[in-house]
């Protein structure tokens, strides 16, 4: 039997912003103390009105122009009807049938085209604390949350393994930080993650396709990779047991325990029309022009693939170059590129002293990559003057070594390239250490 997963991401990325989505509570709610930032606004209460937030909904378009999106030239925001405790209004302001990005594309460093489907904006809800009050267990809602700027980007569901979704998970979160929108701390919950997950799986009766899973609330890539790997296994086993497959109405959310590394059912997933989406009442339509996407477009930062591109182009190897970029070391990044076409440095090894925590980019690098680096550029005798030193403080190692415990080159070895500080040739120094110790 032929096993093909199928695999997409939902991801929701709370914006940097002042206010809130649609008040001017401030939107910086990690930490404070319950119920502090809200007003009739974010709580819903009658006659209050929502103004939206423009410096949100201009992040929002930034990510989609970033993911190679469609921009509509008109969008809207819907009301979605539901009824949780974390959501005072009874209904979210978010986005239907209209959203403001839609139709993009991520590539895969294996060349994998992953679709977007849409980047659309909403508000995000409050926060539910379970604990225990006078022994009698309890819930309690802090809606300082509630309203804060929140960005979902959905993808279509094109990626194969856990893998590719952790690469996406990995890409997604980097542009996100490379325009600036948001933090995207996935411990403070500013990035969340939802895979939806079946499986096509082929026998010689067809093809049959298991009931599609949303996993929810995800806030670790591992996690995500780790709980998209156990609902495959899942789907498998239960599709071998009772033949079930996707139906319009059988759709379920589970949650992942981290601990005992499996999912869990909550609810049977809703659909659309169970939302009741309309459009928002007291929010128009909005019209972006041409000129003013172009603006947006023209403002967007080096993204993470082309920054990558720009200093391999330097000479700098690509894992190097993926690790300056994850770590978002900006400073190092400028003065790498300051230095292309200077004879007295090796880009590649300034960067590698970088990523390795040898050199600081924050001051006189230069002097300190030539410091660090001058016995790589000087002759067979230094070396061998560094190795002699290391025999004469190791007597006992040297004896070990000539009575037959040739393994113990390794040590002298590592101490001479930790001397010169990772820069000279090991292959250089392993044969010195061989002839010395003779």
């Amino acid at each position: 039997m032929k096993i093909t997963p199928l695999i997409g991401l939902e991801v929701h990325v709370e914006l940097e912003t002042k206010s809130k989505m649609f008040c001017g509570c401030p939107a910086d709610h990690f930490g404070k103390k319950p119920n502090t930032q809200t007003c009739p606004v974010c709580l819903g209460l009658p006659g209050a009105l929502p103004v939206p937030n423009q410096k949100a909904i201009e992040s929002c378009l930034q990510i989609g122009l970033a993911l190679n999106c469609r921009v509509n030239s008109i969008s809207k925001f819907d009301r979605k009807q539901y009824f949780y405790p974390d959501l005072a209004k009874g209904y979210q302001i978010s986005q239907y049938d209209e959203p403001f990005c839609s139709e993009g594309f991520l590539v895969l460093d294996s060349g994998k085209r992953i679709g977007i489907e849409r980047v659309h904006q909403e508000e995000d809800t409050g926060k539910l604390k379970h604990e225990i009050i006078n022994g009698e267990k309890v819930t309690l809602v802090d809606y300082n949350r509630g309203g804060v700027p929140l960005v979902e980007i959905v993808s279509r569901p094109d990626m194969s393994s856990s893998s590719e979704a952790k690469e996406y998970l990995h890409k997604i979160h980097e542009i996100i930080r490379a325009l600036g929108v948001s933090g995207a701390d996935m411990e403070k919950g500013q990035m969340r993650l939802e895979p939806t997950v079946n499986v096509c799986l082929e026998n010689e009766t067809g093809l049959h396709y298991t009931p599609l899973v949303e996993i929810k609330n995800i806030n670790s890539f591992n996690f995500a990779a780790q709980a998209i790997d156990f609902e495959v296994s899942r789907q498998v086993e239960e599709f071998e047991k009772s033949g079930l497959t996707k139906t319009p109405t059988n759709k379920t959310t589970r949650g992942y325990d981290s601990v005992k590394k499996v999912t869990f059912l909550q609810r049977t997933k809703e659909e659309a029309k169970d939302y009741r989406y309309f459009p928002e009442p007291d929010i128009p339509p909005f019209v972006l022009e041409n000129e003013y996407l172009e603006s947006l477009r023209s403002s967007l930062p080096l993204l993470p693939d082309q920054e990558i591109a720009s200093l391999v182009s330097l000479g700098i190897e690509k894992k190097d170059a993926k690790v300056l970029i994850s770590t978002q070391n900006r400073v190092a990044i400028e003065r790498l590129k300051s230095f292309a076409g200077d004879t007295e440095i090796n880009l590649q090894k300034m960067a590698s002293l970088i990523v390795n925590g040898k050199l600081s980019a924050l001051a006189n690098v230069k002097a300190d990559y030539l410091n660090l680096t001058k016995v790589g550029l000087t002759d067979r005798g230094e070396l061998e003057k560094i190795i002699r030193e290391i025999m004469v403080a190791n007597p006992a190692l040297v004896s070990a070594y000539q009575a037959g415990k040739t393994s113990l080159a390794g040590f002298f070895v590592g101490q001479t390239l930790k001397a010169t500080h990772g820069s000279a040739d090991a292959q250089t120094v392993n044969k010195l250490v061989t002839e010395l110790l003779k």
